[in-house]
């Protein structure tokens, strides 16, 4: 499609972004939606949402940018728009409550450390599985801090 087709569709390059924004969390929302029945463990439950979120945020860097980064100058999405990621994070946050995750800092932090491995993976291990392999690590670690009960997901060596 050219340029003047594509305006056709949208009054400027910023009503593109936007459409973008809404389109890849409506992505992470059918992620989650395809993603099989939690397990009874709740941190293995907690660790299969984090690896489906890994996993959608590293499969196109541009896309994850758009998401979570705010690198295009002058660009804000719009409260519709807004809305779609606004709607994937209160349905983790419902998730993270049913496996005993209550206090709103326990879930900044959750989606801090998830979204800090993304960033280390796409920054230094573009293509690779070095950050990806912390994940089992870092949910144990974060289910000892928050008090998640349950086995631990890997042994102590």
């Amino acid at each position: 499609m050219r340029s003047p087709s594509l305006y056709s569709h949208f009054d400027s390059k910023n009503a593109i972004y936007d459409a973008m924004f809404a389109e890849a969390w409506g992505g992470v929302r059918d992620a989650f939606d395809a993603m099989p029945p939690p397990p009874a463990s709740r941190r293995r439950a907690m660790l299969g949402v984090a690896e489906m979120f890994f996993d959608f945020a590293v499969a196109d860097p541009a896309r994850y940018q758009l998401m979570n980064q705010r690198t295009i100058p002058g660009f804000h999405p719009s409260e519709e728009a807004y809305a779609a990621s606004i709607a994937v994070y209160e349905r983790m946050r419902e998730m993270l409550r049913q496996w005993g995750v209550h206090a709103q800092a326990d879930l900044d932090l959750w989606t801090a450390i998830v979204g800090g491995l993304v960033d280390q993976q796409l920054a230094n291990d573009a293509g690779g599985t070095r950050w990806r392999r912390q994940l089992t690590r870092v949910v144990d670690m974060y289910c000892d801090e928050v008090g998640v009960p349950g086995p631990r997901l890997r042994r102590i060596q």
